[in-house]
């Protein structure tokens, strides 16, 4: 996939995974559209990546709210007039409140609110401008997590670790989701994928209680393979470092 003149929206990018997506696509030339929800940090952000030459612009944009993923998109719409890159990088573990038995329905849907219809939200909003596009490309950072393989084989770490009702089942609706879009949206050669980038060591990450020995550059990485996929590329995958992922 030719780099030159793509433009590339990242959500969620401030920090963490997302900031380096957003750094890697630069580095490869991409504009970058810096997505936010607090425009203060977007800036910040900004200005860090700016610092090393990167073409990068700050996007406001709440991946919950209607009102801002619309202004977002007009704003994109009206200042690049196509999208050729997405990547849905904006998500929220919910904490500790989500063991079966004891679980704060409260916040299993804020984390579904902002993990699955926030990518409904953002790429429905986004889809006219990715039609636009002559090799869009759909990126869904996903989890390991979201692996009902993982999940059930006894040999695998993740069927030890705690039982959550929230953010796991919140990607594996996520994948089934990005399998979705991805019938929809290969006729028009626009390639729908999910990621799952692993345990990192970001804010995010550290409230696990588990080894992270991944930099969040690692993990990017996996994103960005899937956004420069050439045109034969597979779509409704769902892709680690090493490549495909059990569902």
């Amino acid at each position: 996939m030719n780099n030159t003149g793509t433009i590339a929206l990242v959500t969620g990018a401030n920090k963490g995974i997302g900031l380096e997506v957003a750094r890697q696509l630069g580095e490869r030339g991409m504009t970058v559209l810096l997505g936010a929800r607090d425009p203060g940090r977007g800036d910040e952000a900004v200005a860090k990546l700016r610092a090393e030459g990167l073409e990068v612009h700050p996007l406001t944009i709440d991946v919950t709210g209607e009102e801002s993923v619309r202004a977002a998109a007009e704003q994109v719409g009206e200042r690049f007039g196509r999208l050729d890159v997405l990547v849905n990088n904006a998500g929220i573990s919910g904490g500790t409140r989500q063991t079966p038995g004891s679980v704060d329905l409260g916040v299993v849907r804020e984390v579904f609110e902002t993990n699955v219809f926030g990518v409904i939200r953002v790429t429905d909003a986004m889809l006219p401008l990715l039609r636009r596009s002559p090799a869009g490309r759909i990126v869904n950072v996903s989890s390991g997590t979201a692996s009902m393989t993982h999940m059930t084989d006894p040999g695998h770490y993740f069927s030890r670790r705690p039982s959550v009702a929230g953010y796991p089942p919140s990607k594996a609706a996520l994948n089934l989701l990005t399998i979705q879009y991805a019938k929809e949206l290969r006729p028009l050669g626009i390639l729908v994928n999910a990621i799952a980038p692993g345990a990192c060591d970001t804010d995010f990450a550290r409230d696990l209680g588990m080894s992270l020995p991944r930099t969040a550059a690692q993990g990017a990485a996996v994103a960005v393979r899937l956004a420069t996929l050439g045109a034969e590329g597979p779509s409704g995958g769902f892709f680690d470092e090493d490549g495909p992922v059990p569902w």
